[in-house]
């Protein structure tokens, strides 16, 4: 039997550059415990259009066994929902999610320190999400779902505010 790696050392966030300038910056950036809003928007015209839902995710960050940089997505009680690996030739794997299955995409960090994410969807349609951070306990989340003419068919607009814990006292 095998030991699993040891997780990689996080750095204060306070430590870290902002924005971040690097895949393994931003990922220690999107460590830790966040309260969100997510608001889904259908823009096909159905009557059931707009949902709002709040939620909680943990992130952790660590190296993947072939040494890519990889996210592991948890819901508020510690159930797994999803892990993001990161390759450093801009194709990022996502397993878990919806589908259950391992889905392959890409990942680019501009230079702003917005991580773009794509992947494919059904009938040749394309999600592209947008993560960025306006300070590092404030993170937006943006997710398009295009057709594959590029009309925007559902977008949604997920606020998280990072949890830290009180001072001592």
């Amino acid at each position: 039997m095998t030991d699993a790696p040891a997780p990689t050392a996080v750095s204060p966030v306070a430590d870290l550059p902002f924005p971040p300038e690097t895949l393994q910056a931003f990922s220690q950036l999107c460590v830790g415990r966040w309260m969100s809003l997510r608001s889904t928007f259908a823009l096909d015209g159905s009557e059931e259009w707009h949902q709002s839902q709040r939620g909680e995710v943990e992130i952790r960050s660590d190296d993947d066994p072939t040494g890519c940089t990889a996210l592991t997505v948890s819901d508020g009680e510690g159930k797994p929902l999803s892990r993001l690996v990161f390759s450093a030739d801009g194709v990022v794997q996502r397993a878990g999610g919806a589908a259950q299955a391992i889905q392959s995409g890409g990942w680019q960090l501009r230079k702003d320190g917005c991580l773009e994410l794509r992947f494919p969807a059904d009938d040749d349609a394309e999600v592209l999400e947008r993560v960025w951070f306006i300070k590092a306990n404030l993170r937006l989340r943006t997710t398009t779902l295009v057709d594959r003419s590029g009309t925007p068919q559902q977008a949604s607009f997920c606020s998280e505010i990072r949890r830290v814990s009180s001072p001592a006292r």
